[in-house]
Order: structure tokens, then C-alpha cells, then sequence
């Protein structure tokens, strides 16, 4: 099962220095353990800051990774424009981080990450998930979002944008599941996205 998705930034971005990294759009899937045992004991404002700092220690860790695989791979990150969404996706960066038990999350977990331009996509899921199928559904609704989100362009925001991800996680994760797409499902659901993105 997939614990989280996340879309943040990687680069310096307007107000925030290089080291720092922004959570634009976060969705968790089930309810965390810790969520579960710390329910008695916070109120829920102080249990959202504590969910959001754990999401805030992903984005961090996976900003790091970017930019060390960028640094390591001497590439130079250019500015694509609106329309060259299938370009960026093929020249981004993609890994894969091991977290261990509390860091963040109660159990172990593996976060995989796409890094496009100066934003990354992550997924992070539960150890025993196939970690290939994960993958193509990331690179998938990162493909899908950049697309239909418009990300790419310029005064594009994710924060108002929010349920148009929702319904991209809806259709292509849905609950937290990976699905096995075969090529007629996957162009059926790739039709029922555009729909509902053209509304």
C-alpha cells in the first residue's frame, strides 16, 4: 500500500533559500499508527502540525537526493516551457530512499521520487510493495499532472489545483492500491481523466 504522495520543490523557489523545500500538495493514504496512538493525546491542530513536519522530513530528504543525483550527475537543470512536459519527464532524475522505522513514519518504508525541474513527485510506500509497478504509477501521475495541471508554466499553482490531483489519485491510486493497468484499461482511464480535466 502506498503511505503518501507528495508534489515539493527541489530548487530555490521564489522566497525560499536552496536548502529549503515546500510541500505544494500532499495526500496520506489509511491512518498512520502513530496518528492512532497520539489521538488521545493531541488535539487535532497539534496532530495536523505533527503529520505535516513528517511530510516536511520526506520533502527534505528527497531534495537532498535530487540534488546530490544532480550534482553527481553533472546535469545542469534547464527550464522547460509549457508544451515540452514529455521532454521534462524523460530527462528527470528518479530514485529510490529507504526510511527506516520512525523516520517518519511508525513502521519501515521506501519513498520513490521523480525530480522535474524544480519540483519532485514522491510516492512513498510500505517495503513490500513492488517497487517496478510503483514507479510507472508515479511516472504516470507525474505525467498526468504535468500535462493536465499545466506545472511547467509559468504562475502555475498546485495549491489551487489540489482536486484536480485528488481525482488523479482517485482513478489512478485509489486508496492507496497500486493497480495492474494493462494497455486498453490504462487508455480507457487516460480518457476518463481528460474528460473530467476539461470541465
Amino acid at each position: 500500500m502506498v503511505v503518501c504522495f507528495l508534489i515539493h520543490t527541489v530548487g530555490a523557489v521564489g522566497a525560499l533559500s536552496p536548502c529549503e523545500s515546500r510541500v505544494l500538495y500532499s495526500r496520506v493514504f489509511g491512518v498512520e499508527e502513530e496518528d492512532e496512538e497520539l489521538s488521545g493525546e493531541l488535539e487535532p491542530e497539534k496532530r495536523r502540525l505533527a503529520r505535516k513536519e513528517r511530510l516536511g522530513v520526506v520533502a527534505r530528504q528527497v531534495r537532498s537526493a535530487v540534488c546530490l543525483s544532480r550534482e553527481a550527475s553533472g546535469s545542469v537543470c534547464v527550464e522547460a516551457v509549457l508544451g515540452e512536459e514529455a521532454v521534462a519527464l524523460g530527462e528527470a532524475e528518479c530514485g529510490v530512499l529507504s526510511l527506516g522505522r520512525g523516520e517518519p513514519f511508525a513502521g519501515p518504508s521506501v519513498a520513490l521520487w521523480l525530480g522535474v525541474q524544480a519540483m519532485a513527485f514522491t510516492m512513498v510506500c510500505q517495503p513490500h510493495e513492488n517497487l517496478l509497478l510503483a514507479e510507472g504509477t508515479l511516472r504516470n501521475l507525474t505525467r498526468h499532472c504535468l500535462e493536465e495541471l499545466r506545472l511547467l508554466g509559468t504562475g502555475s499553482e498546485v495549491l489551487l489545483k489540489s482536486d484536480r490531483v485528488d481525482a488523479m489519485l482517485q482513478r489512478l491510486l485509489p486508496h492507496g492500491q497500486l493497480l495492474f493497468l494493462n494497455n486498453r484499461f490504462a487508455q480507457n482511464l487516460d480518457k476518463e481523466l481528460s474528460s473530467y480535466m476539461s470541465k
